[in-house]
């Protein structure tokens, strides 16, 4: 399987909206979250990469625990991403994953 070593901003900027899958222990398979946000970090670039953060939002249950989790979209090459559960509500929980 193709993985992606290092990836930007630029490859998440156009998939607002769209619905990653979600694989790893406890969210077994079918999990999946949509990116709501992809921006940049207020902070130095880490070599040749802008830092920057991916918000997504799953369904209100089951709550994931932060840990990383291998995200999946047609788009692109699976990525294994450490979320965490920042938000939740009735309707969503918000995971937020951060690159520096």
């Amino acid at each position: 399987m193709l993985t992606m070593a290092m990836p930007t901003l630029a490859d998440f900027a156009a998939l607002r909206g769209e619905r990653f899958a979600l694989q790893g222990e406890p969210a077994g398979d079918g999990l999946w979250a949509d990116l709501v946000d992809a921006r940049p970090l207020a902070q130095p670039p880490a070599g040749d990469r802008q830092p920057f953060a991916l918000l997504f939002a799953g369904p209100p249950a089951p709550v994931l625990p932060q840990q990383i989790y291998r995200l999946v979209h047609q788009r692109l090459p699976a990525l294994d991403i450490f979320l965490v559960p920042i938000a939740a509500d009735a309707g969503a929980v918000r995971y937020e994953a951060i690159f520096s």
